[in-house]
């Protein structure tokens, strides 16, 4: 993981103490950009504590196989985890981040997965097994998202038609930001129906 706060940006925002949330950024998709920053806020808004998880990628990560790039986003969300001590509740993640689907399904906590990798047979089982509170949010324009396998989890699911893998409509700033609102919308909603 790297230093955000050396570079002035935010990691922790202080809230309930016995809930805490994860943010868990992307590949290119830093906890500071549109949907992680905004999930961030929604949870602030419901009094939990903000733990950004920032990472700075092994140079060789898109070369490894990949079971050992699920291996290393696992371990990262792991460590976070654990030094909350019991009080993560919640993992909100992007892409990448999702990788650690296995991590929430084992200890059953409830995620928001922003453009879900739903084309891993990994991350399909790992929702298939989890009975946390889910939220699955993916664009049809996102070639790896796939709203059939989204709906057969059984866990809540929005689609935005069009979007594509960072939810934005391309060539169409309006729509990507009705787009975004629409995904705000619904993680506070998700959100306010978790039980402290």
């Amino acid at each position: 993981m790297s230093a955000p706060a050396a570079l002035g940006l935010p990691t922790r925002t202080d809230g309930d103490p016995n809930r805490v949330a994860l943010v868990i950024p992307g590949t290119g998709y830093s906890p500071a950009r549109p949907l992680l920053h905004f999930a961030g806020s929604v949870l602030q808004r419901h009094g939990w504590t903000v733990q950004e998880l920032w990472w700075q990628l092994p140079d060789d990560l898109v070369e490894l196989a990949m079971g050992e790039r699920i291996a290393w986003v696992e371990r990262q969300v792991a460590e976070a985890v654990d030094a909350e001590r019991g009080a993560c509740r919640l993992l909100v993640g992007k892409s990448l981040g999702c990788f650690a689907a296995g991590l929430a399904a084992d200890r059953q906590l409830a995620a928001a997965w922003l453009t879900r990798v739903l084309t891993l047979d990994h991350v399909i089982r790992a929702l298939h097994r989890t009975s946390a509170p889910t939220l699955l949010v993916g664009g049809s324009a996102d070639e790896l998202w796939d709203r059939a396998v989204a709906d057969s989890t059984g866990h809540q699911v929005l689609e935005l038609p069009s979007a594509d893998h960072g939810l934005e409509l391309p060539h169409d700033p309006i729509g990507s930001v009705d787009a975004l609102r629409e995904v705000v919308t619904r993680l506070d909603g998700f959100i306010g129906s978790l039980t402290p």
